[in-house]
Protein backbone atom coordinates (compact mmCIF):
# COMPACT_ATOMS: atom_id res chain seq x y z
CA UNK A 1 0.00 0.00 0.00
CA UNK A 2 1.05 3.25 -0.28
CA UNK A 3 2.55 4.76 2.59
CA UNK A 4 0.44 7.67 2.51
CA UNK A 5 -2.67 6.28 1.71
CA UNK A 6 -1.45 3.47 4.83
CA UNK A 7 -0.40 6.37 7.38
CA UNK A 8 -4.17 8.15 6.67
CA UNK A 9 -6.12 5.36 7.38
CA UNK A 10 -3.67 4.82 10.50
CA UNK A 11 -4.62 8.20 11.61
CA UNK A 12 -8.42 8.05 10.75
CA UNK A 13 -9.00 4.29 12.55
CA UNK A 14 -6.16 4.33 15.28
CA UNK A 15 -5.54 8.00 16.08
CA UNK A 16 -9.97 8.68 15.13
CA UNK A 17 -8.48 11.99 13.82
CA UNK A 18 -10.82 14.47 13.05
CA UNK A 19 -11.88 14.67 9.38
CA UNK A 20 -10.66 17.99 9.20
CA UNK A 21 -7.43 16.84 10.80
CA UNK A 22 -7.00 14.31 8.21
CA UNK A 23 -8.10 16.59 5.23
CA UNK A 24 -5.32 18.87 5.95
CA UNK A 25 -2.92 15.94 6.30
CA UNK A 26 -3.70 14.62 2.98
CA UNK A 27 -3.48 17.85 1.30
CA UNK A 28 0.02 18.31 2.83
CA UNK A 29 1.56 15.15 1.65
CA UNK A 30 -0.06 14.86 -1.43
CA UNK A 31 1.95 18.45 -2.05
CA UNK A 32 4.82 16.65 -1.28
CA UNK A 33 4.37 13.51 -3.50
CA UNK A 34 3.65 15.74 -5.63
CA UNK A 35 7.31 17.84 -5.44
CA UNK A 36 8.85 14.07 -5.28
CA UNK A 37 8.16 12.87 -8.33
CA UNK A 38 8.15 16.17 -10.44
CA UNK A 39 12.13 15.73 -11.11
CA UNK A 40 13.17 18.55 -9.18
CA UNK A 41 14.91 15.66 -7.02
CA UNK A 42 17.97 13.57 -7.73
CA UNK A 43 16.70 10.14 -9.41
CA UNK A 44 17.63 8.07 -6.51
CA UNK A 45 15.75 10.22 -3.88
CA UNK A 46 12.42 10.49 -6.17
CA UNK A 47 10.56 8.12 -3.35
CA UNK A 48 9.39 8.31 0.00
CA UNK A 49 11.63 5.17 0.83
CA UNK A 50 15.20 6.90 -0.59
CA UNK A 51 14.79 10.10 0.26
CA UNK A 52 17.40 11.60 2.70
CA UNK A 53 17.21 15.22 5.05
CA UNK A 54 18.56 17.03 1.89
CA UNK A 55 15.41 16.28 -0.06
CA UNK A 56 13.45 17.25 2.98
CA UNK A 57 15.37 20.84 2.89
CA UNK A 58 15.21 21.18 -0.69
CA UNK A 59 11.21 21.33 -0.31
CA UNK A 60 11.22 23.49 2.48
CA UNK A 61 13.23 26.14 -0.03
CA UNK A 62 10.86 25.22 -2.44
CA UNK A 63 8.10 26.31 -0.24
CA UNK A 64 10.01 29.70 1.07
CA UNK A 65 10.43 30.09 -2.73
CA UNK A 66 6.86 30.46 -3.50
CA UNK A 67 6.00 32.89 -1.11
CA UNK A 68 4.95 30.51 1.46
CA UNK A 69 4.52 31.54 5.03
CA UNK A 70 7.19 30.20 7.96
CA UNK A 71 4.13 29.16 9.95
CA UNK A 72 2.31 26.93 6.84
CA UNK A 73 6.49 25.58 6.46
CA UNK A 74 6.43 24.50 10.02
CA UNK A 75 2.67 22.37 9.60
CA UNK A 76 3.95 20.91 6.56
CA UNK A 77 7.18 19.68 8.23
CA UNK A 78 5.37 18.71 11.18
CA UNK A 79 3.26 16.61 8.75
CA UNK A 80 5.95 15.12 7.15
CA UNK A 81 7.64 14.22 10.36
CA UNK A 82 4.03 12.43 11.48
CA UNK A 83 4.27 10.46 8.20
CA UNK A 84 8.11 9.46 8.50
CA UNK A 85 7.36 8.17 12.63
CA UNK A 86 4.69 5.92 10.69
CA UNK A 87 6.75 4.87 8.15
CA UNK A 88 9.79 3.87 10.42
CA UNK A 89 7.35 2.20 12.67
CA UNK A 90 6.22 0.11 9.92
CA UNK A 91 9.34 -0.79 9.20
CA UNK A 92 9.87 1.22 5.91
CA UNK A 93 12.63 3.45 6.80
CA UNK A 94 15.01 3.33 9.09
CA UNK A 95 14.96 6.86 10.17
CA UNK A 96 13.11 10.00 9.70
CA UNK A 97 14.82 12.58 7.80
CA UNK A 98 11.98 15.26 8.53
CA UNK A 99 13.13 15.20 12.55
CA UNK A 100 17.10 16.06 11.07
CA UNK A 101 15.54 19.12 9.82
CA UNK A 102 15.35 22.67 12.07
CA UNK A 103 11.83 24.18 12.76
CA UNK A 104 11.66 27.45 11.05
CA UNK A 105 11.18 30.07 13.92
CA UNK A 106 7.97 31.95 14.04
CA UNK A 107 6.88 35.35 15.59
CA UNK A 108 4.56 34.87 18.33
CA UNK A 109 1.68 37.06 17.34
CA UNK A 110 -0.47 38.49 20.09
CA UNK A 111 -4.11 37.08 19.64
CA UNK A 112 -6.30 39.90 17.85
CA UNK A 113 -9.77 40.43 19.78
CA UNK A 114 -12.62 42.61 19.26
CA UNK A 115 -13.54 44.85 21.87
CA UNK A 116 -16.78 44.44 23.67
CA UNK A 117 -18.09 47.46 22.01
CA UNK A 118 -17.45 45.82 18.47
CA UNK A 119 -18.90 42.68 19.99
CA UNK A 120 -21.91 44.50 21.02
CA UNK A 121 -22.25 46.11 17.71
CA UNK A 122 -21.81 42.71 15.65
CA UNK A 123 -24.35 40.71 17.87
CA UNK A 124 -27.12 43.71 18.46
CA UNK A 125 -27.73 45.11 15.01
CA UNK A 126 -30.77 44.08 13.13
CA UNK A 127 -31.33 40.24 11.92
CA UNK A 128 -34.08 39.35 10.51
CA UNK A 129 -36.66 36.40 11.47
CA UNK A 130 -36.41 33.96 9.43
CA UNK A 131 -34.76 30.63 10.03
CA UNK A 132 -31.54 31.91 8.23
CA UNK A 133 -31.50 34.68 9.72
CA UNK A 134 -32.36 33.29 13.88
CA UNK A 135 -29.31 30.53 12.60
CA UNK A 136 -26.96 33.22 11.50
CA UNK A 137 -27.79 34.94 15.11
CA UNK A 138 -27.60 32.07 17.23
CA UNK A 139 -24.04 31.06 15.38
CA UNK A 140 -22.38 34.36 16.59
CA UNK A 141 -24.03 34.76 19.82
CA UNK A 142 -22.89 30.87 20.68
CA UNK A 143 -19.36 31.67 19.47
CA UNK A 144 -18.68 34.15 21.53
CA UNK A 145 -20.75 33.46 24.93
CA UNK A 146 -18.65 30.04 24.83
CA UNK A 147 -15.19 30.68 22.89
CA UNK A 148 -15.82 27.46 20.98
CA UNK A 149 -13.98 26.66 17.69
CA UNK A 150 -15.92 27.31 14.18
CA UNK A 151 -15.00 23.14 13.41
CA UNK A 152 -16.09 22.42 17.45
CA UNK A 153 -19.55 24.35 16.56
CA UNK A 154 -20.58 23.00 13.16
CA UNK A 155 -19.57 19.73 14.09
CA UNK A 156 -22.19 19.77 17.44
CA UNK A 157 -25.04 17.44 17.39
CA UNK A 158 -28.96 18.27 19.02
CA UNK A 159 -28.02 16.27 21.64
CA UNK A 160 -24.95 17.87 22.97
CA UNK A 161 -27.39 20.74 24.24
CA UNK A 162 -28.48 20.88 27.34
CA UNK A 163 -30.54 24.08 28.69
CA UNK A 164 -31.83 25.09 31.89
CA UNK A 165 -35.16 26.28 32.29
CA UNK A 166 -34.55 27.57 35.94
CA UNK A 167 -31.46 29.47 35.03
CA UNK A 168 -31.66 30.25 30.97
CA UNK A 169 -28.46 29.25 30.51
CA UNK A 170 -26.80 25.90 29.14
CA UNK A 171 -24.16 23.38 28.37
CA UNK A 172 -22.69 22.41 24.59
CA UNK A 173 -20.87 19.60 24.51
CA UNK A 174 -17.98 19.47 21.86
CA UNK A 175 -15.50 17.64 20.42
CA UNK A 176 -12.21 19.21 20.35
CA UNK A 177 -8.58 18.80 18.88
CA UNK A 178 -7.41 15.45 19.39
CA UNK A 179 -10.78 14.38 19.67
CA UNK A 180 -10.89 15.60 23.17
CA UNK A 181 -14.52 15.88 24.41
CA UNK A 182 -15.56 18.78 26.36
CA UNK A 183 -18.66 20.46 28.17
CA UNK A 184 -18.34 24.41 27.79
CA UNK A 185 -21.41 26.66 29.39
CA UNK A 186 -23.72 29.14 27.52
CA UNK A 187 -25.32 31.82 28.68
CA UNK A 188 -28.76 33.00 28.97
CA UNK A 189 -28.32 35.68 25.83
CA UNK A 190 -26.97 32.51 23.65
CA UNK A 191 -29.19 30.17 24.97
CA UNK A 192 -32.32 32.58 24.15
CA UNK A 193 -31.43 32.52 20.51
CA UNK A 194 -30.61 28.95 20.31
CA UNK A 195 -33.81 28.72 21.35
CA UNK A 196 -35.72 31.08 18.55
CA UNK A 197 -33.71 29.20 16.39
CA UNK A 198 -34.38 25.34 17.15
CA UNK A 199 -37.99 26.73 16.94
CA UNK A 200 -37.40 27.68 13.56
CA UNK A 201 -34.94 24.60 12.51
CA UNK A 202 -37.62 22.58 10.50
CA UNK A 203 -37.81 24.87 8.07
CA UNK A 204 -34.46 24.08 6.73
CA UNK A 205 -34.89 20.63 6.66
CA UNK A 206 -35.98 18.76 3.30
CA UNK A 207 -39.90 19.21 2.09
CA UNK A 208 -40.85 21.67 4.87
CA UNK A 209 -43.51 23.39 4.03
CA UNK A 210 -41.80 26.51 4.97
CA UNK A 211 -38.96 25.96 4.16
CA UNK A 212 -36.56 26.87 0.57
CA UNK A 213 -34.61 22.97 1.34
CA UNK A 214 -37.52 20.58 0.38
CA UNK A 215 -38.56 22.75 -2.82
CA UNK A 216 -34.76 22.05 -4.22
CA UNK A 217 -34.26 18.12 -3.03
CA UNK A 218 -37.36 17.11 -2.91
CA UNK A 219 -36.10 14.07 -0.49
CA UNK A 220 -38.19 12.88 2.53
CA UNK A 221 -36.46 14.45 5.85
CA UNK A 222 -36.01 10.06 6.83
CA UNK A 223 -33.78 9.73 3.37
CA UNK A 224 -31.55 12.50 5.09
CA UNK A 225 -28.16 11.01 6.63
CA UNK A 226 -28.34 10.63 9.77
CA UNK A 227 -25.75 12.97 10.45
CA UNK A 228 -26.99 15.84 8.91
CA UNK A 229 -30.64 15.16 10.33
CA UNK A 230 -28.77 15.64 13.70
CA UNK A 231 -26.86 18.65 12.95
CA UNK A 232 -26.90 21.21 15.33
CA UNK A 233 -26.79 23.84 12.78
CA UNK A 234 -28.39 23.36 8.74
CA UNK A 235 -27.71 25.36 5.89
CA UNK A 236 -30.24 25.73 3.15
CA UNK A 237 -30.44 22.42 1.86
CA UNK A 238 -30.96 20.55 4.96
CA UNK A 239 -27.26 18.94 5.03
CA UNK A 240 -24.98 20.31 8.56
CA UNK A 241 -23.11 23.91 8.29
CA UNK A 242 -19.48 23.85 7.19
CA UNK A 243 -16.65 26.14 8.89
CA UNK A 244 -16.94 27.96 5.57
CA UNK A 245 -20.39 29.06 5.40
CA UNK A 246 -19.59 29.82 9.40
CA UNK A 247 -16.98 32.53 7.72
CA UNK A 248 -19.50 33.82 4.92
CA UNK A 249 -22.08 34.46 7.74
CA UNK A 250 -20.00 36.21 9.42
CA UNK A 251 -18.95 38.33 6.63
CA UNK A 252 -22.67 39.10 5.62
CA UNK A 253 -23.13 40.58 9.06
CA UNK A 254 -20.00 42.59 9.30
CA UNK A 255 -21.14 44.73 6.03
CA UNK A 256 -24.46 44.71 7.40
CA UNK A 257 -23.60 45.68 10.87
CA UNK A 258 -20.52 48.32 8.86
CA UNK A 259 -17.61 47.81 11.04
CA UNK A 260 -14.50 48.61 8.92
CA UNK A 261 -12.27 45.89 10.13
CA UNK A 262 -11.24 42.27 9.23
CA UNK A 263 -13.04 39.52 11.20
CA UNK A 264 -12.83 35.97 11.69
CA UNK A 265 -14.84 33.66 13.32
CA UNK A 266 -11.78 33.04 15.44
CA UNK A 267 -11.52 36.65 16.44
CA UNK A 268 -14.68 35.86 18.37
CA UNK A 269 -12.65 32.90 20.02
CA UNK A 270 -9.47 35.50 21.14
CA UNK A 271 -12.50 38.19 22.23
CA UNK A 272 -14.52 35.57 24.44
CA UNK A 273 -10.52 35.01 26.15
CA UNK A 274 -9.82 38.50 26.09
CA UNK A 275 -13.02 39.81 27.97
CA UNK A 276 -12.99 36.69 30.29
CA UNK A 277 -9.28 37.81 31.59
CA UNK A 278 -9.70 41.46 31.83
CA UNK A 279 -13.03 40.63 34.32
CA UNK A 280 -10.66 38.55 36.36
CA UNK A 281 -11.08 35.05 35.55
CA UNK A 282 -7.85 33.21 35.83
CA UNK A 283 -5.96 31.28 33.39
CA UNK A 284 -6.81 27.87 34.33
CA UNK A 285 -10.27 28.04 33.85
CA UNK A 286 -9.66 29.86 30.44
CA UNK A 287 -7.71 27.12 29.51
CA UNK A 288 -10.51 24.99 30.38
CA UNK A 289 -13.22 26.55 28.44
CA UNK A 290 -10.85 26.98 25.36
CA UNK A 291 -10.11 23.28 25.09
CA UNK A 292 -5.87 23.95 25.15
CA UNK A 293 -4.11 21.39 26.41
CA UNK A 294 -0.74 23.52 27.13
CA UNK A 295 -1.63 26.58 29.79
CA UNK A 296 1.21 28.30 27.65
CA UNK A 297 -0.87 28.49 24.42
CA UNK A 298 -3.43 30.31 27.15
CA UNK A 299 -1.09 32.77 28.23
CA UNK A 300 -1.00 34.27 25.29
CA UNK A 301 -4.04 35.98 26.13
CA UNK A 302 -2.22 37.64 29.29
CA UNK A 303 0.17 40.28 27.16
CA UNK A 304 -3.40 41.11 25.63
CA UNK A 305 -4.64 41.98 28.97
CA UNK A 306 -1.32 43.69 29.93
CA UNK A 307 -1.38 46.14 27.21
CA UNK A 308 -4.87 46.80 28.55
CA UNK A 309 -3.68 47.51 32.10
CA UNK A 310 -0.66 49.48 30.99
CA UNK A 311 -3.08 51.41 29.18
CA UNK A 312 -5.18 52.25 32.48
CA UNK A 313 -2.31 53.06 34.36
CA UNK A 314 -1.05 55.67 32.25
CA UNK A 315 -4.33 57.50 32.26
CA UNK A 316 -5.16 56.95 35.94
CA UNK A 317 -1.90 56.93 37.99
CA UNK A 318 -0.81 60.17 39.61
CA UNK A 319 2.44 59.48 38.70
CA UNK A 320 1.97 58.54 34.72
CA UNK A 321 3.20 61.21 32.72
CA UNK A 322 -0.26 60.96 30.48
CA UNK A 323 -2.45 61.67 34.18
CA UNK A 324 -0.18 64.46 34.80
CA UNK A 325 -0.44 66.08 31.95
CA UNK A 326 -3.79 65.72 31.59
CA UNK A 327 -4.53 66.81 35.20
CA UNK A 328 -2.17 69.77 34.14
CA UNK A 329 -4.47 70.98 31.77
CA UNK A 330 -7.39 70.72 33.93
CA UNK A 331 -6.03 72.99 36.15
CA UNK A 332 -4.58 75.55 34.32
CA UNK A 333 -6.26 78.73 34.75
CA UNK A 334 -7.40 77.44 38.60
CA UNK A 335 -6.63 80.39 41.12
CA UNK A 336 -4.35 78.77 43.23
CA UNK A 337 -5.39 77.16 46.87
CA UNK A 338 -5.54 79.88 49.17
CA UNK A 339 -5.61 82.55 46.89
CA UNK A 340 -8.02 85.70 46.83
CA UNK A 341 -10.48 86.59 44.15
CA UNK A 342 -10.97 90.45 43.43
CA UNK A 343 -13.76 91.94 45.06
CA UNK A 344 -13.58 89.34 48.00
CA UNK A 345 -13.31 91.08 50.56
CA UNK A 346 -10.22 91.46 53.77
CA UNK A 347 -9.74 88.10 54.76
CA UNK A 348 -11.40 86.63 57.75
CA UNK A 349 -9.19 87.25 61.23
Amino acid sequence: MDPVADFLLYLEHNVKASPQTVRCYRADLKEFQEFVSNGLLPRQQATLLTLDHHAIREYLSHLYDRGVSRATVARKLASLRSLFRHMVRGGLVATNPAAMVATPKLERRLPHALSEHEVESLLDHAFGTGARDLRDRSILELLYASGVRVAELVGADLGDLETSRATGDGMLRVLGKGRKERLVPIGSKAVSALMAYLRARPELLPNHPEGRAGRRTGRPDSAMPRAARDALYLNARGGRLTDRSVRRILNGRLRAAALQKHVSPHMLRHSFATHMLNAGADLRSIQELLGHSSLSTTQRYTAVSTRRLIEVYRRAHPHSEVAASGRAEETAGRPARGARRRNDGPPRS
